[in-house]
């Protein structure tokens, strides 16, 4: 039996990691992508990836070596302040972790460079996609052109249109709204801190101080701070907010004057070394609406295609576990593809299961530390769960 054609439907790090392990394996697969090019949008800030999954993807990827050798030092060091800017944790990281930083682009650089040339067709929308029978699929493309596949992967992401051909659930809103915010050159700019902004009397820590060299946690009643500082030195920074699903829409975004006077009326009352997270902004501040599927979403094997990563468990970020599941998605995948040869169904069912336990009690942990976090004693209960102690 000839080995099935497989179509992975977007290139993000679940679609690039399933192609890399069937290329290792002697497999082909073609990946499908709307952007234009590799450069074609940012990649986002840093992760944190997993001892139980995202580095066991990387190992079967054959790729543990290179992620090592791009993990960011001193990453691991995380921070959790309370609104009123007194520090309740300050771990530094020294070096013992099981969940090293690394920045999004540079994961996903690494896994394009291990892809044969011409795996990934860029600026390949998908705009439909339909059942033949037998397990193969047509893809229709925005250029007009066709593909048929035998084996169909949607790892495109939360807004999928592949998830229609298995399921009928759609992302629901999580209650919170970020708003990202970007600080560059932070040991050069952003040291001391801008009273004039922030309304300071006295002198306070600027804002690279404030996150320190990793993760950073300022949380209070429904809103809050999450900060990474960044490989190149800046600080990527979330402001976080219990709001109705269309406040940003309204809340003027469009102009960064407009949008730090609006978001800093929001942090009235905080610290000002914290609100400098807001005032201190280089460039636009852009929201962001935090969706998730429901929490143990799953379907009926459906002949010749399968979902990988959000476009199968889309949920809040609130437990890391977002691109560390996509990446052990695509692995897990890609080692069924290549333990059932020739028997794309019997690989599919063996790769649907165990994912819709994992990530069923993945969504679960992330639904309960979003509540955590913008409860009324926050950031108490983010210690506790720091602590050992689990949800409080």
């Amino acid at each position: 039996m000839h080995d099935p054609t497989i179509a992975i439907v977007g290139a993000g790090l679940g679609g690039l990691t399933l192609a890399r392990v069937l290329h290792v394996h002697g497999l082909a697969a073609t990946i499908y992508e709307l952007d234009d090019s590799p450069d074609a949008r940012t990649q986002g800030g840093m992760l944190d990836i997993h001892a139980d999954d995202g580095q066991l993807a990387l190992r079967a990827a054959g790729l543990y070596d290179g992620f090592r050798a791009r993990v960011h030092r001193g990453g691991e060091a995380t921070r959790v302040l309370d609104r009123h800017g007194v520090v309740h944790l300050d771990e530094p990281d020294d070096g013992d972790g099981d969940r090293p930083e690394i920045d999004r682009g540079h994961l996903r650089q690494l896994l394009l460079d291990s892809l044969p040339a011409g795996t990934i067709r860029w600026g390949h929308k998908v705009t439909a996609a339909a059942p033949l029978g037998d397990g193969r699929h047509e893809l229709s493309l925005s250029d007009g052109s066709t593909v048929v596949t035998d084996l169909l992967v949607g790892a495109d992401g939360a807004w999928s249109r592949i998830r229609p051909l298995v399921s009928d659930a759609v992302p629901h809103y999580s209650g919170v709204s970020f708003v990202e915010i970007d600080l560059h050159v932070a040991d050069q700019k952003h040291t001391a801190a801008d009273q004039k902004h922030t309304g300071a009397d006295q002198e306070h820590a600027g804002p690279a101080a404030v996150v320190g060299a990793g993760m950073l946690f300022a949380l209070g009643p429904g809103r809050g701070f999450l900060a990474h500082r960044e490989t190149d030195d800046s600080l990527h920074v979330y402001a976080a907010l219990r709001k109705p699903q269309d406040w940003a829409a309204g809340a003027g975004f469009g102009d960064p004057a407009r949008a730090k006077a609006v978001l800093l009326e929001e942090f009235s009352g905080w610290a000002p070394e914290l609100r400098g997270l807001i005032s201190e902004a280089d460039g636009p501040l852009v929201p962001r609406v935090i969706n998730a599927l429901p929490i143990g979403h799953r379907w009926d094997r459906v002949p010749g295609v399968t979902l990988i990563g959000d476009a199968a468990h889309l949920m809040s970020p609130f437990a890391g576990a977002g691109a560390n599941l996509a990446l052990f998605d695509g692995a897990e995948l890609g080692r069924a593809i290549v333990d059932h040869p020739g028997d794309p169904e019997a690989a599919l069912a063996a790769y649907e299961q165990p994912m819709f336990a994992r990530s069923e009690d993945a969504a679960a942990e992330a639904a309960a530390g979003l509540e955590i976090c913008f409860r009324d004693d926050a950031p108490h209960g983010l210690l506790t769960m720091f602590a050992g102690g689990g949800p409080a």
